[in-house]
């Protein structure tokens, strides 16, 4: 669920704090992405053209080994280096949240099955009746919704996503519990062993910034952490990456998000930051009426602290919960259970072509799925998925001069000196250049 309203509030009171960006602009950078929610937007969004889900002869799905396979080579293949979080055990404090899941799943489902009975896959509009309408009849798109809705991310959708990943070369960590946490725990720590790489071999220029390859015994943080989830700026992330593994097809830039510039916009500590988010409505704690973001955040400007703000609440009309545990909440964003990023080796290895073609075409049947013809097979695009892996992740690391560097905006009072007495007396400039090139000619 992340932080209600958290996106919306950025927007309106830290614009700065959000760029967009192209996956190729992020070339050199590691991420660390939460699997178990690019899984869930695979289960959702790769589907047959009728809209359900990929499935091979044996009936079992396939639409999450799919997306993650396609999605990771194209990461690679613009030079990211992507890692996967798995969830680990949720905190006792998000139980209530799991049961509304729960409930929410079983609702659709109930829902789903009266809308097939009314006739909602017929392939024309059906008019609606009173009834109808009462009932949740809809067309093929509300069952479409209603299917979509009843998506769940299972222990065996992990453990396969875990073993592709392996044969991909492509690291994994499970989380102690929140996956979230863990990625942002990477972003401020994480690093990485290079010691194969050569030291300070520069290359040439790459859409015009400099790459150089470098050897550290132990170097370059992850760069951001790629989830949907806005709370993992709550976990204290500097930097995540929305729409990270959408679908080339949808046109989204991706979203980097900086907290930095989240909490000078919204004017905030940290500290002040995760209180406002527990009030706009998180994963732990029921919402109080009346409260949204933008309450949230007045509140936090007035009052400072969640204890003056609770004191001052329960003088008015919205009293806050009496059984509202905040301060177990609180503890969870600032000192979450994670592994320390300095436990933590990510290993980019060659692929296991074979293993590749074992698992996803003999044994989960890929072929089938997409293309029940054999004169499509898919098992060349697995080997030519392969060897783009393995042309990439063998390759030596390609790092950024910005890695290293800090650039600044230009400041004529810090120009050399002698620039700016060239300046004054006008030489170097295109103007001076012109009027000696017109005094020749004469």
């Amino acid at each position: 669920m992340g932080i209600k309203g958290l996106t919306a509030l950025i927007n309106n009171f830290a614009p700065t704090a959000i760029k967009q960006a192209e996956m190729k602009t992020l070339f050199g950078r590691k991420v660390a992405i939460d699997a178990s929610m690019s899984i869930y937007q695979f289960l959702i969004a790769v589907r047959q053209q009728d809209g359900q889900q990929l499935m091979n002869e044996a009936g079992e799905t396939t639409s999450h080994l799919m997306g993650l396979f396609y999605r990771t080579i194209r990461m690679v293949e613009n030079d990211l280096k992507p890692c996967y979080v798995f969830d680990g055990k949720p905190p006792a404090l998000k139980s209530n949240v799991l049961k509304k899941r729960f409930a929410g799943r079983q609702e659709a489902q109930e829902a789903e099955s009266e809308a097939k009975e009314t006739g909602a896959f017929l392939p024309f509009p059906v008019r609606r009746t009173e009834t109808d309408e009462r009932k949740g009849a809809g067309t093929v798109e509300d069952v479409d919704k209603l299917s979509r809705r009843q998506v769940k991310v299972t222990k065996e959708h992990n453990e396969e996503c875990r073993r592709l990943l392996t044969l991909m070369g492509v690291p994994w960590v499970e989380a102690p519990s929140e996956a979230e946490a863990q990625c942002a725990e990477l972003c401020r720590g994480g690093l990485v062993r290079l010691s194969h790489f050569s030291p300070f071999t520069f290359f040439p220029l790459r859409s015009l910034t400099a790459i150089v390859t470098f050897s550290l015994p132990r170097a370059l943080q992850v760069y951001g952490a790629g989830s949907e989830d806005m709370d993992t700026l709550t976990f204290n992330s500097p930097i995540v990456l929305r729409h990270l593994t959408f679908s080339e097809a949808r046109k989204m830039p991706i979203d980097v998000i900086s907290l930095e510039d989240v909490l000078k916009g919204l004017e905030l500590t940290m500290d002040q930051f995760i209180d406002m988010c527990m009030l706009c409505g998180c994963d732990y704690l029921e919402p109080i009426k009346g409260v949204g973001s933008k309450t949230a955040l007045k509140l936090v400007k007035e009052h400072g602290s969640m204890e003056d703000i609770l004191a001052h609440l329960r003088k008015g009309k919205n009293q806050p919960p009496e059984d509202w545990p905040y301060e177990e909440a609180r503890e969870l964003f600032k000192k979450p259970n994670v592994k320390p990023a300095s436990e933590i080796d990510l290993q980019w290895k060659a692929p296991d072509v074979d293993g590749l073609v074992d698992f996803l075409v003999r044994e989960k049947g890929f072929s089938y799925a997409l293309f029940p013809s054999l004169s499509l097979r898919l098992e060349d695009r697995v080997r030519k998925g392969a060897d783009k892996l393995k042309a990439r992740l063998s390759a030596k690391q390609q790092g950024r001069l910005d890695g290293f560097f800090t650039v600044k905006p230009k400041d004529p009072k810090a120009a050399p000196a002698k620039r700016k007495a060239e300046d004054k007396s006008g030489k170097g400039s295109k103007k001076a250049k012109t009027d000696a090139k017109g005094k020749g000619k004469k």
